[in-house]
């Protein structure tokens, strides 16, 4: 059940990072993102875009040392980042979900609501 619940967290995170770079690029996905304010995002929001890449990376990276496909898997540390994660992502369920833009939370709220059970599964595997 974990390399099920990773591989799909994985593919999330990759989805994720596709659009960010999209974003990145002009793609006129910005409801979508960051409030749903803008059809385009501005340079300020495209270089959150940019963090947000990073922070799918680091999010991999613990996920996958949890899951003993690096090393690390019951370290303190990956242990209790993978629960920070879990918490991260039901905060983005909350904050997606009170979204002002309408896309935003019917798509990015169930993203992360499989990202939070999945996350579950691996930090309690």
């Amino acid at each position: 059940m974990m390399h099920v619940a990773l591989t799909i967290v994985l593919a999330l995170l990759t989805a994720l990072t596709l659009f960010q770079i999209a974003l990145i690029c002009g793609a006129p996905w910005g409801r979508l993102a960051w409030g749903g304010a803008h059809r385009v995002l501005p340079a300020r929001l495209r270089v959150g875009s940019g963090v947000s890449i990073l922070l799918y990376a680091a999010f991999a990276v613990v996920l996958l040392a949890r899951s003993g496909a690096l090393p690390g898997e019951d370290s303190a540390v990956v242990v209790v980042l993978t629960w920070v994660l879990f918490a991260y992502f039901l905060a983005g369920i909350v904050l997606n979900g009170i979204s002002r833009s309408r896309p935003e939370r019917w798509t990015m709220t169930p993203v992360c609501a499989m990202l939070a059970g999945m996350t579950l599964i691996v930090a309690l595997s």
